[in-house]
């Protein structure tokens, strides 16, 4: 099957391409929404340079999707049907088991005429985390709440010791519920490593990011 990635560049939608890709499926893009004054994705901050070198690491298009935020749900449909004039059958999502996640998802689907997947859906969290640390995926906390987390996790890679911080503070090491973002930047499905810079430290109320260049 052709399918398109709905793609944060965090290690949830990274799993959901590997599962996907492992079981001979063809992704024909990633599709990603824009923050039109910010140059970055949003949630995840990843800018639109940065963008470029995902689509050379992993060798699959990327589509972005403009939006000031108020239209992010007719952007993101507008990405899923440029998907499907690329051949794509479904767009993949990497939801877990938040229903109002899956739910809005699938409007979007609907309004889009393209069937939803979510090959993550009801996995054990925990699973998940240590599915993409065995898989041999590099993944970057680039986002934390520190009422929860200490900053210097920043820049780091999701393995067995900064999964043990997080046990011992006791959030959900999957972070599904914003207690941390990340972006991957390589493993099974890149082609090559993602080209990446990690810069200051900027501080918005109860959040701290890292920036990536």
């Amino acid at each position: 099957m052709k399918f398109a990635m709905s793609y944060s560049c965090g290690k949830d939608s990274t799993l959901a391409l590997h599962k996907m890709i492992s079981s001979g499926n063809e992704c024909v893009a990633l599709i990603i929404v824009i923050n039109k004054d910010q140059g970055r994705s949003f949630f995840h901050g990843i800018s639109t340079d940065l963008l470029r070198k995902y689509e050379d690491s992993l060798a699959i298009p990327v589509i972005e999707c403009p939006s000031n935020g108020e239209d992010y749900h007719l952007a993101i449909e507008k990405g899923f049907r440029r998907s499907r004039e690329m051949g794509a059958e479904a767009i993949v999502f990497g939801d877990i088991d938040i229903q109002g996640n899956r739910d809005w998802s699938e409007e979007r689907c609907r309004n889009a005429g393209i069937d939803p997947v979510f090959p993550l859906w009801h996995a054990d969290r925990k699973k998940n985390v240590e599915e993409v640390i065995s898989s041999g995926y590099t993944c970057i906390i680039k986002t934390i709440n520190n009422t929860l987390l200490p900053e210097e996790l920043l820049g780091k890679a999701i393995d067995k010791d900064t999964v043990a911080v997080m046990e011992e503070r006791g959030i959900d090491i999957c972070g599904e519920n914003g207690e941390y973002h990340t972006f991957t930047a390589d493993g099974p499905v890149f082609k090559k490593p993602l080209e990446y810079e990690a810069g200051e430290i900027l501080r918005f109320g109860d959040f701290s990011v890292i920036d990536v260049n």
